[in-house]
């Protein structure tokens, strides 16, 4: 259940060495979201609050190679943060993989601030902070500016009225746990490929049983994986059934 009211804004505060660098999210939905008074969006340099000769690194204990980000820093610009009950997140390649729910699950709250680290890894204690560690996926990237972008464009476009309307994600890949259906627009003829005939009918009932099967049938040849969580309906189950049969033709055909 959403728990937005009138009035009601997102606040996200971005720990970073490197604020530059979210320059196109001005660009973006979050932008849009901005000038509708919908979100309120904050870039800290922890650099400015490192004690040590403004270094915010230094080499681990017990050996290793690489640099760690120190605690110091990070503590002090989030203490200097105004805040009430953040969702505080950590971008980790050994964290929660991100996805679409979480994005949803993010998008309800009030409060987040994400902690961009760069270097080998963190200071332990950092984490003592966090509420939540998340990956984009299983590679490394040089710093989690990249990654932060990615998880608010995400969570972002999530809140009502920043799209103009519900409808305009909730059609997405993964919102519904499939993949989304093929989708065309004018012209009808384009070199020789042409717009599939039901979409043109007029036929509302027809044209959602037909983008439902599309979407199965992707979901089915592209993201199977997507499928064993997915609790089909009656309806879908027997058009997932009939997909199956037409593979299995197809191959021994």
């Amino acid at each position: 259940m959403w728990k937005f009211q009138k009035g009601w804004m997102m606040k996200i505060d971005i720990l970073t060495l490197f604020p530059e660098m979210f320059a196109p999210l001005e660009h973006s939905i979050v932008g849009k979201a901005r000038e509708k008074g919908l979100l309120e969006i904050h870039y800290h340099n922890f650099r400015e609050n490192a004690e040590k000769s403004r270094h915010v690194d230094d080499e681990p204990y017990g050996g290793g190679q690489g640099m760690l980000l120190r605690a110091q820093p990070i503590f002090d610009a989030y203490d200097a943060i105004e805040k009430k009950q953040p969702r505080v997140v950590l971008l980790d390649p050994a964290g929660r993989t991100f996805n679409q729910a979480y994005a949803e699950e993010l998008s309800q709250e009030e409060e987040l601030i994400f902690i961009c680290g760069h270097y080998e890894g963190y200071d332990e204690r950092i984490k003592s902070l966090v509420t939540d560690e998340i990956s984009l996926g299983d590679y490394v990237l040089t710093g989690g500016e990249l990654a932060a972008m990615t998880m608010i464009d995400a969570t972002v476009r999530l809140i009502p009225e920043v799209l103009g309307k519900e409808a305009s994600h909730t059609d997405d890949s993964f919102s519904s746990g499939l993949l989304e259906y093929p989708q065309y627009t004018r012209p009808y003829d384009f070199r020789g490929m042409v717009v599939p005939d039901i979409l043109m009918s007029g036929h509302h009932e027809n044209i959602r049983k037909w983008r439902l099967y599309e979407s199965l049938k992707k979901t089915y040849e592209r993201r199977p994986d997507l499928l064993e969580k997915y609790e089909l309906t009656a309806e879908e189950a027997g058009m997932l059934e009939e997909i199956r049969r037409e593979k299995s033709n197809d191959i021994k055909d």
